[in-house]
């Protein structure tokens, strides 16, 4: 059953599900959409997560109460809307695992590197979620067997481009910013560029997978240390 819940003075949030599917980032961002369609001119933002949708409206023309009224009866076409069969757009990413948490990784997880290598990137994941940092994006689906908790200290800076992994899930860090994943590897490419259109090519809802190059390959693709 869906939950809606004030989350400060100008924001609603939308509890969706009570566990992440893979399906559900995709319904998700269609019923942002659908939102953004109906009532745009009350909200200010929308945040999608794994389970939930953040509403941030204008004070202005609207309070919880009166946009939950508003909304209802789109939750309620939405929750009996078929999940589209749109699988979301791949892609493929390339990454020089060279992180300095590997071998701690591969040490907690009973793995060697090379098995850790293998499997995250053998792995198909999700984005579920786009945050942070402008670009972040969470990407769920991290095979058990590297499941970690966040370290227990935050480095004060990540390397922009870094692979990294904490729960069940993996990213890549967009820029350089303080973080407290574990850290696999490097990616040569941009993943957040406020000139392009779309800044960030990873949207909710769609699939990545990561192939591993060598350091030349990466150095060659644009990559720095």
């Amino acid at each position: 059953m869906i939950r809606l819940e004030p989350a400060g003075a100008e924001a609603l949030l939308l509890v969706l599900a009570d566990e992440p599917d893979a399906r559900l980032p995709q319904r998700i961002a269609v019923l942002a959409e659908t939102l953004r369609q109906h009532f745009g001119h009350l909200l200010v933002d929308l945040v999608p997560g794994w389970t939930t949708l953040l509403l941030h409206y204008d004070l202005t023309r609207t309070d919880h109460l009166a946009l939950g009224r508003h909304i209802e009866p789109l939750l309620e076409d939405w929750l009996k809307a078929p999940a589209a069969n749109d699988a979301g757009k791949l892609h493929q990413i390339p990454v020089w695992y060279c992180g300095e948490d590997l071998a701690k990784v591969a040490e907690s997880c009973g793995l060697s590197a090379a098995e850790v290598v293998d499997i995250h990137s053998g792995g198909e994941y999700r984005v579920g979620a786009i945050g942070f940092s402008p670009g972040f994006a969470y990407l769920g689906g991290l095979d058990a067997r590297l499941a970690l908790p966040r370290r227990g200290s935050p480095r004060i800076r990540v390397p922009a481009g870094s692979l990294a992994i904490a729960e069940r899930q993996t990213a890549i860090y967009p820029q350089a910013s303080p973080g407290g994943w574990h850290l696999l590897g490097l990616c040569p490419w941009s993943l957040f560029d406020a000139s392009r259109e779309p800044p960030c090519p990873l949207a909710l809802g769609d699939r990545v997978r990561f192939f591993a190059i060598d350091e030349a390959r990466y150095r060659a693709e644009g990559g720095e240390a």
